[in-house]
C-alpha cells in the first residue's frame, strides 16, 4: 500500500477551484471547436488558417512539457549549476527562432503545394515513395508511445505531494481531460488551450522564480550562497561539465527539427505575417518558459539539506532528480505551490495532446486508410472517426504504460531507457531527410532510407547498453554512447552529414518530376508595398 504525505489544506484549497476552472475551461473549448472538425484537413491542420499567435504558443507548449519543469531542470540544473541557463537559451534561439527561421516558410509552402498533412505523408509525396511512408509512420508509432508515457512523470511528484493522492489517478483524470477536448475539437481546440496552457506557464515561471529567489535573499545573495555551498563552478559561465551541456543543449534545441509533433505546427500556419510575427512570440515564449525553468534549477543544490533529509540523497551520493523541484517549492506560499499544480498540468497536457494528435493522425491517414482504401473508399467523416478511435488509443496505452512503470515497471530498466532515446531516434531518423527536402532537389530516397536506420539503429544500439545487453568501455565508441543525449546528437549530426552523401552516389534513386515539386517557391504572389518593397 502507498504511504501518502501529509498535505496543506490552504493549498489544497487554493489549488481545487484553480484546477476545476481549468478543466472546464479546456473541455469548453473543445466543444466549441467542433465546427472545425468537419474534414481531415481542418481536424488536423486547422484548415491551415491558424494565426501567429495560436501556432506559436502550440509550438512552444509542445516543446516544453512537465518534463522539462520537474525532470530536466531539477536534473541539469543540479548538474550544471547557473551554466543550465544555456540549455534554456539553446531552445529559444536554436529550437525555436531558427527553426521557424529554416523551416516555417518553407514547411507551409511545399506541404500545402504536395498536399501533405504530416510528415511520413511528406515523405511519401516528396520523394516518390510509399515505402517511406509506412517505414515513418511506424517510427513514429514506436517511438512516440514511450515519449507520450513519459510525459505524466512529471505530474507523480508534486500532485501526489500536493494532494496526497495516488499517482494512477492523476494520470487518468489528465488522459481524459486531454482525450475529451482533442476528440472533440481536433487541432484547432488543441491550439487554443494550448494558448491558454501558455498563459499559465508563463505567468506560472515567473511567479515561482521570484519567489524563490526571495526565498534566498534576492537574486545576488542566492548566487553567492551557491557559490560557498556547492562550489564555484556551479556559478560560473559555463558549468561544472561544459562538454556534456554542450550535448544538452544541442539535442534539447536541434532536436526540435525533426520531431514531427514539432514541425506539424508549420503545416497549419495562415499567411507569411503569422510566420514573421509566429517566429518572435515563439522566441520569447522560449526564453521565458525554457530559459525560466533551468534557471530555476540552477539554485536546486542550495536544497541539498532538506533533500538529504527526505531521503531523496542515497547514501552513495545517488540524487533522485525529480525531487528536486518539488523539494524547492515546498516552503513557498500555498498560492505558488497552488499556481505551480495547474503550471505543470497545463505543461502536460498542451504536450500530451500534440503528441496524440501527431500519433493518430500519421496511423490514420498514412497506414490505415491507404491499406483499406484498396478495396474501398473511405471518406472524411469516417477517415476523423478512425482518427478519434487512435487518439483513444494512444492516450489509453501510453496512460497504462506510465501507471505500469511506476507500480509494477518501478524498477525496469528497459521502459525508462526507452522513454529516453525515443527524442533521439525520432529527430535522428527525420531531420535530415526532412531539412534536405526542403531545400535541395538531389536528395534521394536511398539517402532517406540511410538516415532512418542511422538514426533509429544509433539509438537501438544505446538502448540495448542501458540496459545491459551490450557492453562497451572507452574509446570512440563509449563516448558516442554515454548515454541518450550523446548518441541523439550523434544521430542528427551524423543524418545531416550521411544524407548529402548518400544522395550524391544514389542520383538513380532521385524522385521524378522533382522541379514540380520545387516550383511551389517560384510561384509569383502579388502582395502590398507595406509587406514587400520587391
Amino acid at each position: 500500500m502507498q504511504t501518502l504525505p501529509e498535505i496543506n489544506t490552504t493549498t489544497v484549497w487554493i489549488a481545487l477551484p484553480m484546477l476545476v476552472c481549468f478543466f472546464a475551461l479546456m473541455i469548453g473549448v473543445g466543444f466549441a471547436c467542433r465546427k472545425h472538425t468537419a474534414d481531415v484537413n481542418s481536424f488536423v491542420l486547422g484548415g491551415r488558417q491558424v494565426g501567429p499567435w495560436l501556432t506559436a504558443f502550440a509550438f512552444g507548449t509542445s516543446y516544453f512539457s512537465a518534463v522539462i519543469f520537474v525532470g530536466y531542470a531539477g536534473q541539469f540544473g543540479w548538474n550544471f549549476g547557473l551554466a543550465s541557463t544555456w540549455i534554456g537559451l539553446g531552445n529559444a534561439f536554436i529550437g525555436s527562432l531558427l527553426a521557424w527561421t529554416v523551416l516555417g516558410r518553407r514547411t507551409r509552402v511545399m506541404t500545402q503545394h504536395l498536399n501533405s498533412k504530416t510528415m511520413p505523408d511528406f515523405f511519401e509525396k516528396r520523394y516518390d515513395s510509399s515505402k517511406l511512408k509506412v517505414i515513418a509512420s511506424f517510427i513514429v508509432f514506436v517511438f512516440l508511445i514511450p515519449y507520450t508515457a513519459s510525459l505524466y512523470n512529471g505530474l507523480s511528484s508534486l500532485f501526489n505531494n500536493v494532494f496526497a493522492v495516488p499517482y494512477w489517478v492523476v494520470v487518468v483524470i489528465m488522459a481524459i481531460l486531454t482525450g475529451v477536448y482533442v476528440i472533440f475539437g481536433g487541432y484547432m481546440a488543441t491550439a487554443v488551450n494550448d494558448f491558454i496552457q501558455g498563459i499559465i506557464m508563463l505567468v506560472g515561471i515567473i511567479a515561482v522564480i521570484v519567489s524563490v529567489l526571495q526565498q534566498n535573499g534576492g537574486f545576488n545573495k542566492a548566487v553567492e550562497s551557491l557559490g560557498i555551498q556547492s562550489g564555484t563552478e556551479y556559478t560560473s559561465i559555463f558549468g561544472a561539465d561544459p562538454v556534456f551541456l554542450f550535448f544538452v543543449v544541442m539535442l534539447t534545441s536541434l532536436g526540435t527539427w525533426g520531431l514531427p509533433q514539432m514541425v506539424g505546427k508549420f503545416y497549419s500556419i495562415k499567411d507569411e505575417g503569422s510566420i514573421k510575427k509566429g517566429t518572435i512570440i515563439s522566441t520569447l515564449f522560449a526564453i521565458i518558459v525554457a530559459g525560466g525553468c533551468y534557471f530555476l534549477g540552477g539554485f536546486g543544490r542550495l536544497y541539498e539539506s532538506e533533500m538529504q533529509q527526505a531521503g531523496y540523497i542515497s547514501e552513495s551520493s545517488v540524487v533522485m532528480y525529480d525531487k528536486v523541484i518539488p523539494t524547492m517549492l515546498s516552503n513557498l506560499t500555498p498560492v505558488i505551490v497552488a499556481l505551480v499544480v495547474v503550471l505543470v498540468l497545463a505543461a502536460s497536457m498542451s504536450t500530451l495532446s500534440s503528441l496524440v494528435l501527431t500519433s493518430a493522425s500519421t496511423i490514420t491517414l498514412d497506414v490505415i486508410k491507404p491499406a483499406i482504401g484498396k478495396k474501398k473508399k473511405i471518406d472524411e467523416k469516417k477517415s476523423v472517426l478512425i482518427m478519434r478511435i487512435f487518439i483513444v488509443f494512444f492516450i489509453v496505452i501510453s496512460a497504462v504504460i506510465a501507471i505500469l512503470k511506476d507500480s509494477l515497471w518501478k524498477d525496469s530498466v528497459f521502459i525508462a531507457q526507452m522513454m529516453g532515446v525515443s527524442w533521439g531516434a525520432l529527430a535522428g531518423a527525420f531531420l535530415a531527410p526532412f531539412l534536405y527536402g526542403l531545400y535541395w532537389k538531389k536528395t534521394t530516397k536511398a539517402s532517406v532510407i540511410a538516415s532512418f536506420i542511422f538514426g533509429t539503429g544509433l539509438e537501438i544500439i544505446q538502448l540495448c547498453i542501458s540496459v545491459g545487453w551490450i557492453t562497451i568501455n572507452g574509446g570512440i565508441l563509449g563516448f558516442v554512447f554515454r548515454n541518450s543525449l550523446y548518441s541523439g546528437v550523434f544521430a542528427m549530426v551524423g543524418g545531416l552529414i550521411l544524407v548529402p552523401i548518400v544522395s550524391l552516389f544514389t542520383q538513380n534513386t532521385l524522385p521524378r518530376n522533382i522541379n514540380a515539386k520545387f516550383e511551389c517557391y517560384d510561384a509569383q504572389v502579388i502582395t502590398n508595398k507595406k509587406d514587400s518593397l520587391g
